[in-house]
């Protein structure tokens, strides 16, 4: 493939007061990427009290200021985006090695949507058991730590992140991936922090996240979940 034919990805990072990951993190993808020419890397942010915006401006980022809100700040992110790929990341997440090339293979195979496996950067047991679920390809088994790549084609097509939900949008989004499109679970893992499971407790955080699944499926609104998340997990 000639390089003028290798679609553009853009990566879209959402943060809030990030600026110790930001200053990792941007440097990393650029230099983790085999076509660093082709990555767009766009953080939007939500309304930083420390450098954030700052430190992403200095390292080459587009920067957007939008409303607090995941859900709003990935879509403020798309709209912005240049690539044909999207490429939605967490601040705290730091993907494998070439991750775009393989993003493009499984986009070249007709995977119009994926992430990758999971790892933490804990030794704790229980985290390394729970990560190794990320293989499946199973809805339970995904979030938005994993990652998530999209053809822009196919995430205007789903309507986007709906706005409605303050936390579990991404779980919702690739909920509705699953049931119009092929989803495509990429061997390689994309490391996250582990600081929510360290600052909460790994067994409680697992069990408040698992009662906000339960919650979803049972037909919960959105302002239900973003309560009940609110009242029983501490914000990084």
């Amino acid at each position: 493939m000639k390089k003028s034919e290798i679609p553009d990805i853009s990566v879209v990072i959402p943060v809030i007061n990030e600026e110790e990951n930001l200053s990792r993190l941007i440097p990393y993808l650029k230099t983790a990427a085999e076509s660093p020419e082709k990555i767009e890397l766009i953080v939007v942010d939500g309304g930083s009290t420390d450098r954030s915006v700052e430190i992403a401006t200095s390292l080459g980022a587009v920067v957007e200021i939008s409303p607090r809100g995941r859900a709003l700040q990935l879509n403020k992110g798309a709209r912005l985006a240049k690539g044909d790929i999207l490429y939605f990341l967490h601040a705290d997440s730091f993907p494998p090695q070439a991750f775009d090339l393989l993003i493009r293979k499984a986009n070249s195979r007709k995977s119009a949507a994926g992430c990758f496996r999971l790892e933490f950067d804990s030794s704790s047991r229980f985290l390394s058991i729970f990560a190794w679920f990320s293989r499946f390809n199973f809805l339970l088994c995904r979030g938005g730590d994993q990652s998530l790549f999209i053809t822009k084609e196919l995430f205007y097509s789903l309507g986007g992140f709906d706005e409605r939900y303050r936390v579990y949008e991404d779980n919702e989004f690739i909920g509705r991936i699953y049931r119009e499109s092929k989803f495509k679970v990429l061997p390689k893992k994309i490391k996250t922090s582990a600081r929510k499971y360290r600052l909460n407790g790994f067994l409680k955080l697992q069990y408040h996240f698992a009662r906000i699944h339960l919650l979803y499926f049972r037909g919960s609104r959105p302002e239900v979940l973003y309560a009940y998340y609110t009242r029983h997990v501490k914000p990084n």
